[in-house]
């Protein structure tokens, strides 16, 4: 697919007293756009760039999603703060948060993000300004982001972090969370998967599954449910840190040991008192809130790993 890049500003800006520079972005994944934020640090050496990859939904490029009360910019937070480390940042709006490309969603494909990223990384592999490239992929982005290394014939990617990444296929973990809240669903759920991946396509989507299985995704979420992530880590030729929070209620402890167990080499790291979000919680009412209030404090443990990862 043809990629094209326009450089639309370059802003200076204080982030915690440090000077760093932004750059708008808008790169090109065929007939789909890409456009991103790059934020640098003021430093006098070439300093490593993280590029993240998002979860599922529809999540731009700082963390907000349209028609959802989840407006806490998780991800920009996250940038500003590795900012103030010394590291520069690139993430994107998902192909699902940008308007241009709504008439092209019917088409996605699971492979269709795993491209995006690599859009991302080819941009900025040759680019002298950063030391290293570093993909962070959180939840959904996990996977993508480990397909697309594995996808790659070359050696851009120094090093992978997986955060809330999930450790089994998404018709397994589907089927545990709603088993959890509701066994009676989880068994419907279980049985329309079977279905799914048998013949392509569930005649008759319970009404109390349509969110799961909307008949113009099917498609997707079968691609997606035949890709297992613990197969996919185990391909990774570079080191790994996989961090979960245990105040993740939608990705479990129990998956980050998955994709260690099935990577050894990988170091494993669980940070207290952290949601899905990156949040710091002390109770399942503020882990609720913290999806809709700004007042919660990204873990620091979690930023301090990050950093002592990619340094060392």
């Amino acid at each position: 697919m043809k990629k094209i890049l326009i450089l639309c500003m370059l802003l200076p800006t204080l982030i915690f007293a440090q000077e760093v520079k932004t750059e708008e972005l808008h790169l090109k994944n065929g007939y789909i756009s890409l456009p991103g934020t790059l934020t640098i640090p003021a430093s006098k050496k070439k300093t490593p760039l993280i590029i993240f990859v998002q979860g599922s939904g529809n999540p731009d490029r700082n963390g907000n999603q349209a028609g959802t009360m989840i407006q806490i910019g998780y991800i920009k937070t996250l940038r500003d703060s590795l900012n103030a480390k010394g590291f520069s940042f690139y993430s994107y709006d998902k192909r699902s948060a940008t308007l241009s490309n709504l008439d092209q969603l019917t088409k996605i494909t699971f492979a269709s993000f795993t491209d995006d990223a690599n859009v991302a990384i080819d941009n900025f592999k040759e680019d002298k300004r950063f030391s290293s490239i570093h993909l962070i992929g959180h939840s959904q982005g996990s996977l993508v982001g480990m397909l697309a290394i594995n996808n790659r014939k070359d050696n851009a990617i120094s090093s992978f972090i997986s955060i809330a990444g999930a450790g089994k296929t998404i018709d397994k973990t589907i089927v545990e969370q709603l088993t959890s809240q509701n066994p009676g669903l989880g068994k419907m759920a279980k049985e329309q998967f079977t279905e799914l991946m048998a013949t392509d396509t569930i005649k008759e989507v319970n009404p109390l599954l349509i969110s799961v299985f909307q008949p113009v995704y099917q498609k997707f979420i079968k691609q997606w449910a035949q890709v297992d992530p613990a197969s996919e880590i185990k391909k990774l030729q570079i080191p790994a840190l996989i961090l979960n929070g245990d105040a993740d209620l939608q990705v479990t402890t129990d998956d980050a040991q998955l994709l260690k167990d099935a990577y050894p080499k990988a170091t494993l790291k669980i940070i207290p008192k952290m949601n899905h979000v990156l949040k710091v919680v002390n109770s399942v009412t503020e882990n609720q809130e913290s999806y809709t209030l700004s007042n919660f404090n990204i873990s620091k443990k979690l930023l301090n790993v990050i950093e002592d990862f990619i340094r060392h």
